[in-house]
């Protein structure tokens, strides 16, 4: 499994920012009032990020050679998932909280602050979750096998 490409992180991002804004209108257009997510969900997301980066943390250990417990691969392969899928709900989560964000900030009539600063905690939580699946995916990288290893055992 390859490690997850800047471009498609951009990519959810900036989907997410333009169903965030886009929704926002629509609903407000359509007579009904914004939503703004809980703070819960912006501590949600810091606390699975956390959860990611702890349980990717045993496989680094193993990985680096610090611990003599062996890890099950097919665990390894399920965190490596689950950080990879964590990084790209960040982006997503990220581009929509951003986009709630810009939308409520370009309104005439600005809503109360702690409307704006719900939308803003709800990006920042993306951005850690984002993070954390970053670092969990770095912790589940193998290093690269060294050539003269190989070529060793090649002629062997």
């Amino acid at each position: 499994m390859k490690r997850t490409h800047p471009s498609t992180l951009v990519a959810f991002t900036v989907g997410g920012l333009a169903f965030g804004y886009l929704g926002e209108l629509a609903l407000v257009s359509g007579g009904a009032s914004a939503i703004v997510p809980p703070v819960s969900l912006a501590v949600t997301l810091v606390g699975v990020a956390a959860i990611v980066v702890a349980m990717a943390w045993p496989i680094r250990q193993a990985v680096r050679g610090s611990t003599t417990r062996r890890i099950d691969p097919f665990r390894a392969a399920r965190v490596a998932v689950l950080a990879k899928a964590s990084s790209v709900t960040g982006a997503l989560v990220l581009g929509v909280g951003l986009g709630i964000t810009l939308f409520l900030l370009t309104r005439s009539v600005l809503p109360p602050a702690g409307t704006i600063w719900m939308a803003v905690a709800t990006a920042v939580g993306a951005a850690l979750l984002l993070a954390g699946g970053l670092v969990a995916e770095h912790f589940c990288t193998l290093p690269p096998d060294e050539p003269d290893e190989e070529e060793g055992s090649a002629h062997a």
